[in-house]
Order: C-alpha cells, then sequence, then structure tokens
C-alpha cells in the first residue's frame, strides 16, 4: 500500500502513515463507507495499539526505502526481544549507564525463570503422567499465577516467561485432548497476557514491551494453530500484559493488580523477576539516591548500596505484606540478575543482614558470577549473579557454581546458600577492629591530608635537593598502591621531630609546610582545618617502626594473587596500602596463597572491576588455620621464602611485571604453587578440588571462631550486668 500510494522523495508518507494508524484503530463496522477499498482490508487492530496520532515528521526518499524494506521483511518468526537490542541500539552510551540498561540474553533470562518456576511446574507435568484430573488441576493452577517484573525494560523477561508458559500449556493440552479432534481450540486455553505485569521508568521502552508481548502471543498462537489445525486470529486485541510507565521504587506494586475471573484469594504476585538497573553508588545520580533513601529510610549505612538493592529491598517487603499460607497455588518468589558486587565486602552485611533479620529472607537457588552477555549493541562488560529467594526456608536449595566465568555452570543441590553465594551458614561479617586470629594487626598507612605539597616525584626531589641540599635527611621514600605494585619511585618530606629552626634553615621545605597549612585551614571538614595547627605532619601518622609487610588497598581482578612485599621502616608507607609490623614468612605465606585469595574474592569489595581489599572485614575475619604443627608452619616460611627468591632472580621487573598473568615467570609460578600446597595442608591433609570448597571450608571455620568469641562476649556482657 505504501509502495504504491506514496511519493518516491517520501514527502507525504508521513500523511498516509497516520491515516494508516486510523484505520487500524477504527472497528470495520465503524469505519467511513467511503473509505478507501484497500485500506479498508487492513484489520482492526484494538489494544490501543495505533490510538496516537503520528506527529508530523519530515521523511525523505532514503528512509521511505529503509521502510518499504522493513515492510517486506516477515516479522511474525523474529523474537519480541529483538524490539530491546534495537533500543538499546539507539540509546548513547552515557543514558544507557544513568538508566542502569543493559538487556539480558534470551539463555540468561532461562537461567532466572527455569529454577525459579518452570522446572517446577515440568515436573509436576510429568508427576501427573496421564491422569486427568491432576492434569487439569494444573492448567486451572497456571491460569491463575501472575508474574511482575518491576524493572521491565523492553520486556524480553515477561516475554519469555509468557512463552515458555504457553509451552507448558501446549503440552498439557495435547494430553488432556488425547488427539481427539475438536472445534473452537482457542476455548481450551487459558494462560493469557494479562497474567503478566510490568514497570518501567522510562516511557519508549514500556511501550516497547506491550508491543513485544503482543507479538510473542501471535507467535504462540501460530504455533498452537500449526499443532491443531485450527487458526487462532491474534487481532483485534482483546487482552494484553499490564506495563505501567512508573518509578518502581517509588509505587505500590500491589496497586497495579488487576483481579482474574474466578479468584478465589486475594490477589498477589507469585513470582517476581527481573534485571534491575545495577548502578553503584559511584554513578548514581541525585534522583536515584533519593529512591534509596527513601527505600531505605529505616537503616543507617545503606549509602554504600548498589541502586539493585533497592528491588531486594521492595520485593522483600512485598513477600512479607502479601505472602498467602492457605492458598493451592505456589508461595511467592522472587529472582533477579544483579551484579556481583551485592554479594561481596561490605554490601553483604548490610543488605543481606537487613533481608535476612528482617524479613525472614532465604535464598533458595543462585548462579554465582558469571560473564554477562546479551543480544544487543555493545554488550555491556559486567559480572553477574542471580539469587532466587523468598520468606520461607527450603529443603531443595541450588546452587550454580562457574569454574571460570566464561563457562557453563555446574548445578549443585546444597544445604544452604549465605549472601557470599556461599554453601555455608548464614553469617554476614562485619566490620570489626581487630582480627579473630591470634595474628598481627594490619593497619592504614599514614594520610598526607597535604594538597600534594608534601610528597614529590623523582624530578621534583632532584630539583628541590639541587637548591636545599641539607633537606635531603629529611626525605623519605613513599609508598602508595601504585607505587608499590609498579615500583615508581616517589617521596615525601618526613619531618616528625624537625628541629623549629633547622625547618626555618630550609626556605623552600618551610614553604611547602605553609603551603600544607593552607590548603587544610580552607577545607570546610573540622578534623582537617584543626591539623592546620601541625603543617609539619601527616594527617594521620601510623608508620611502623620496624620492617612491615606492605599489601595495596586495590588490586586488579586479573592477577591470581595480590602483589605484597616487605618493606623496610624508612619507606613511608601513604594511606592506599596496608601495613602489618612485624609480619614473618608464616604471615606473608598465608595472605599470598590461593587459599586466602578465595577468601579475599569473596569477601572484598570492588573499586570498578578491581578487588578492593578491606583490613575489618577481609582481614580481620580471615580464619587463619586452626592449628597448624610447627613443621606444616615451617613449610609455608620455607616455601614464602622461595617466593620472595623467586621475585630477586627479576631485580628490574615490578610487582605488577611479576604477577601479569600472562609475564608471571614460570619459576614464580612454580614457587606459588609450592606455597599453596604448603598453606593447604596447614588447614586439613585432603587437597581442596575447587574454590567452592575453600570457601565452604573457610566459612565452616569461621563460624567455629566467632561462635567462640559470641561466647566471651556474652560471658563478658552477664558479668557487666552482674557487677
Amino acid at each position: 500500500y505504501l509502495e504504491l500510494r506514496t511519493k518516491e522523495d517520501g514527502s507525504d508518507l508521513a500523511m498516509h502513515l497516520d491515516q494508516l494508524f486510523q484505520v487500524l484503530d477504527t472497528p470495520e463496522n465503524k469505519r467511513l463507507k467511503t473509505l478507501d477499498e484497500q485500506l479498508n482490508l487492513f484489520p482492526y487492530v484494538n489494544g490501543r495499539l495505533f490510538t496516537d496520532r503520528l506527529p508530523t515528521a519530515a521523511f525523505n526518499s532514503s528512509m521511505r526505502q529503509i521502510l518499504l524494506e522493513s515492510c517486506k521483511l516477515d516479522w511474525g518468526k523474529i523474537s519480541p526481544a529483538i524490539f530491546g537490542s534495537l533500543f538499546q541500539s539507539v540509546m548513547d552510551k552515557e543514558h544507557r549507564r544513568n538508566l542502569g540498561a543493559h538487556y539480558t540474553s534470551e539463555k540468561n533470562i532461562l537461567k532466572v525463570i527455569k529454577p525459579l518456576f518452570m522446572d517446577e511446574l515440568w515436573e509436576e507435568f510429568s508427576a501427573a503422567g496421564e491422569n486427568q484430573n491432576k492434569l487439569k488441576e494444573l492448567h486451572r493452577k497456571i491460569s491463575k499465577l501472575r508474574f511482575l517484573d518491576p524493572a521491565c525494560g523492553c520486556g524480553n523477561f515477561l516475554i519469555t516467561a509468557y512463552r515458555e508458559l504457553k509451552y507448558l500449556e501446549i503440552a498439557i493440552v495435547e494430553k488432556i485432548l488425547k488427539g481427539q479432534s475438536v472445534t473452537n481450540i482457542n476455548h481450551y486455553f487459558l494462560v493469557d497476557l494479562n497474567q503478566f505485569y510490568g514497570i518501567e521508568y522510562a516511557e519508549f521502552p514500556s511501550q516497547i514491551a506491550q508491543v513485544a508481548m503482543w507479538l510473542i502471543d501471535h507467535q504462540v498462537n501460530m504455533v498452537i494453530s500449526e499443532k491443531f489445525g485450527e487458526y487462532i486470529p491474534s487481532i483485534p486485541l482483546v487482552k494484553s500484559a499490564v506495563i505501567v510507565h512508573a518509578n518502581a521504587l517509588r509505587i505500590d506494586w500491589q496497586s497495579i493488580i488487576q483481579p482474574i475471573e474466578g479468584e478465589a484469594e486475594e490477589p498477589r504476585f507469585h513470582y517476581i523477576l527481573g534485571n534491575p538497573p545495577f548502578l553503584g553508588k559511584q554513578y548514581q545520580n541525585s534522583f536515584q539516591k533519593e529512591d534509596m533513601g527513601i527505600v531505605f529510610s529505616q537503616y543507617s549505612g545503606t549509602g554504600v548500596l548498589d541502586y539493585v538493592t533497592a528491588w531486594y529491598m521492595l520485593a522483600a517487603k512485598y513477600l512479607k505484606e502479601h505472602q498467602s499460607t492457605n492458598s493451592l497455588l505456589p508461595k511467592s518468589k522472587v529472582a533477579f540478575v544483579s551484579t556481583n558486587s551485592i554479594t561481596q565486602g561490605e554490601q553483604v552485611g548490610i543488605l543481606w543482614g537487613i533481608l535476612s533479620n528482617q524479613y525472614d529472607i532465604s535464598i533458595h537457588f543462585a548462579h554465582r558470577t558469571f560473564r554477562w552477555t546479551n543480544e544487543a549493541k555493545g554488550i555491556a562488560a559486567v559480572h553477574c549473579v542471580i539469587i532466587g529467594f523468598s520468606n520461607y526456608d527450603t529443603n531443595s536449595k541450588i546452587l550454580f557454581d562457574y569454574q571460570n566465568i566464561n563457562d557453563e555452570g555446574i548445578q549443585q543441590s546444597v544445604k544452604n546458600i549465605n549472601g557470599y553465594l556461599v554453601n555455608a551458614a548464614n553469617v554476614t561479617l562485619k566490620k570489626i577492629k581487630q582480627p579473630i586470629c591470634k595474628v598481627p594487626v594490619m593497619s592504614y598507612g599514614s594520610m598526607p591530608n597535604d594538597g600534594g605539597n608534601l610528597l614529590m616525584d623523582q624530578n621534583e626531589k632532584d630539583l628541590l635537593l639541587s637548591k636545599e641540599p641539607e633537606a635531603e635527611r629529611y626525605i623519605r621514600p613513599f609508598l602508595m598502591g601504585e607505587e608499590l605494585i609498579n615500583s615508581i619511585p616517589r617521596y615525601c618530606l618526613w619531618l616528625v621531630n624537625i628541629e623549629p629552626a633547622i625547618l626555618r634553615s630550609l626556605p623552600l621545605v618551610l614553604e611547602k609546610v605553609n603551603s600544607t597549612k593552607e590548603i587544610r585551614a580552607k577545607s570546610t571538614r573540622p578534623q582537617t582545618k584543626q591539623l592546620a595547627s601541625t603543617p609539619t605532619l601527616f594527617g594521620e601518622l601510623r608508620q611502623p617502626t620496624n620492617t612491615y609487610l606492605a599489601l595495596p588497598r586495590v588490586s586488579s581482578v586479573n592477577r591470581v594473587y595480590i602483589p605484597m612485599k616487605f618493606v623496610e621502616p624508612d619507606v613511608i608507607a601513604g594511606d592506599k596500602v596496608y601495613t602489618i609490623e612485624d609480619a614473618t614468612n608464616f604471615h606473608f605465606g598465608v595472605l599470598t596463597s590461593i587459599m586466602h585469595m578465595s577468601w579475599m574474592k569473596y569477601t572484598a569489595g570492588r573499586l570498578k572491576s578491581d578487588y578492593s581489599y578491606s583490613n575489618s572485614i577481609t582481614y580481620n575475619n580471615y580464619p587463619w588455620p586452626e592449628q597448624p604443627s610447627d613443621k606444616q608452619k615451617q613449610a609455608v616460611e620455607e616455601a614464602a621464602q622461595a617466593v620472595l627468591d623467586a621475585r630477586v632472580q627479576f631485580p628490574d621487573s615490578s610487582l605488577a611485571d611479576l604477577y601479569d598473568p600472562n609475564s608471571m615467570p614460570p619459576v614464580l609460578v612454580k614457587a606459588h604453587q609450592q606455597l599453596d600446597k604448603a598453606v593447604d595442608l596447614c588447614y586439613r591433609p585432603q587437597s581442596f578440588t575447587s574454590e567452592a570448597k575453600r570457601i565452604e571450608y573457610l566459612f565452616e571455620l569461621y563460624e567455629k571462631y566467632t561462635a567462640g568469641l559470641f561466647v566471651e562476649e556474652k560471658k563478658s556482657k552477664k558479668k557487666k550486668i552482674s557487677k
């Protein structure tokens, strides 16, 4: 029609499209009798799909040609999920970041919906066998289920869930009919679009989701027509999914539910699923931070949480307020795709502490970290987890483990899944000031808080000494994390206990001190302003007086081991490194072993994609070997020394060079492997077959250690009370 009726330059295309929209939105019996015969051949669509008028648009010949070519495609066989990919492709990168928009592939959607509900429903179908009553009961059950995606985007989760549920329904109807020929086959199908709900913040994708649901319904109807030999028309559209354009964090999810005919209980969502926006705290805009403040208003310390955690919180509240205990329908459950950061570091203690303690949340299944894949342009480089949960416990818990984040997951039945996605008790690590084991304290390095005035690179140092050579005795090597890892020379003025007369004799040094004082005095932070009175000193002094082990606070996830080394006390440690004074080869050996690295991966936070080590969470809570023998400790010390000796063979290489997976020297690799074995033997005589087994063992040991601590704490409190 458009090819025949429109001009080749496209100048009248908008007019004809608008006229076509009006026809598609008008029932056949209400159309003008004088309507063009070709236009009148177009069917009535309904569903308000073509109600909105097209704005006046300036089409040209190339745009017209693209539209005509698109019309020649058979769109009926194209996956509706493609609409999400198309939408993402026209969004700029910054807009995607602001929305937290990541479109999940069908493969990953199935990782959510299969363990959430489809596997169980198919098992129920298999158990029903040929029993007609059980089949009909299952059929009625699935026709009463409601599904909600509270961050539905273009509807990919709803599309896939609807299709999979309809495929189950087709299998049920086939068994019920047993091959008999019937008329009005549509009468035998009960699952419909109005069981599916979505909430989406952005208007355009919410409209795409609505259309995509109609399209998948049409495609399923074609499958039914082919199987049962009777055409099921998809238009006019009678029922539709309920897609709400709103901020899911600021509306009542229950308020969008519409009643289902013959429903015997209070309506509720039985399955809540989706892929809410990720957005770490550093990427949240002011409005999103306000969302977080509203959702977590009752709780302190939640400012570090990712944006996605707000959906977890509201889902937990929904389960508590709308969970049914007397229904024949299943209890409500939730499953979300999320960044793995909510299962690492301090976020675990905060989020899962609230969910477990306040809302009785239990994790039923989980996929540990895997690499994100999607079907859109510019695939998002994100490491994700999937977590399925509810506010009741279950004996059938499933954990999907990935030996490599690019591998297929290995499914295993487990006793419990905690907030770190470990088969262990529901423990959450808190920030504590002292280690749970008898090991040296790990401290922050000293914080300059000087505006850069007390720090120098090699050129600045040389320039200063060329003019004031007497200042050399007050210049010390200085280490931050980057300098430690990359062997970058850096220096600082260390003016602890400097004689006032000497300081006054060094005008260039005094100038740097005065600049430090001015910077601190201008600060709006009271503590920093107070430091203006002592401008010769670092803002915080924590320099070891003996040889210490230095460990960077941030390290690349690409390294098998966190680089660390022993440093002499005349080298000043900055606040981007941790220090352990009087550490021995045994301490170094355990900390640089694969055992400690496994613990670190689960308990440390992330800075962008890098490990962000924490002394108060990762180190202080680390369960060291329980009672290693002198022989075992000696084996670790010797293996640790072999690692240090291997490093010495490459004097021109930095720790970054030595621990790059692609350039790590074989002699160093072998030394670390021997060290790993020696450390393992300090924990138990059997070898660990996987990282999952290591972390499970460590959490069991942690629980053992902390149970003793808790007993001591309770005794101490009782003594205080009695006094």
